[in-house]
């Protein structure tokens, strides 16, 4: 009996571990907390789109009130939806400039996790410096987060909600 046990107890042991490793997913992010890296190189990314003019269901955002703006969307790594949704660590960034080219804006997304805004599926919405850098307001606070520009970037991007918050795939 003793021998079975020596033989069994470690056999089982190990299925055990085995068994409950394989349940876990240690290779998804919990969250991604973007810093001043994160949208560095965006020129390099993947183009998703180029809209040119004005876009009425805009307003004043993005250049969307001047009939010479140009808008580029960039996808870091050309991530993409996984069902209904982008995986944590997805970055956006939207770079809206006019025909003399004057830029308007450089902002960005990313897809944050560990509920950081639950409610609007956890994105996080950034100003950006020329590259890639997060702004920085008068105060020198980083221009990021779920309020950013009191909160109109969650209240926009919430009419593309059934996109996960993306207008443009």
């Amino acid at each position: 009996m003793r021998r079975f046990t020596l033989t069994i107890l470690p056999m089982l042991f190990l299925f055990l571990a085995v068994g409950f490793q394989s349940c876990q997913k240690d290779d998804e992010p919990k969250e991604f907390i973007a810093d001043d890296n994160t949208f560095a190189n965006f020129d390099t990314w993947s183009l998703d789109v180029t809209k040119q003019g004005m876009d009425p269901s805009l307003g004043a955002a993005h250049g969307g009130n001047d009939s010479t703006t140009v808008r580029k969307i960039y996808f870091k790594d050309g991530v993409k939806r996984s069902g209904d949704e982008y995986p944590i660590g997805a970055t956006i960034l939207k770079y809206s400039y006019n025909s003399n080219g004057q830029v308007n804006v450089r902002t960005g997304m990313v897809k944050r996790g560990n509920n950081f805004d639950a409610e609007h599926n956890n994105w996080e919405y950034f100003v950006l410096m020329p590259d890639g850098k997060i702004a920085t307001d008068a105060d020198g606070n980083k221009m990021r987060g779920v309020q950013l520009m009191n909160g109109a970037c969650v209240s926009c991007h919430s009419g593309a909600s059934s996109k996960d918050y993306i207008f443009t795939k």
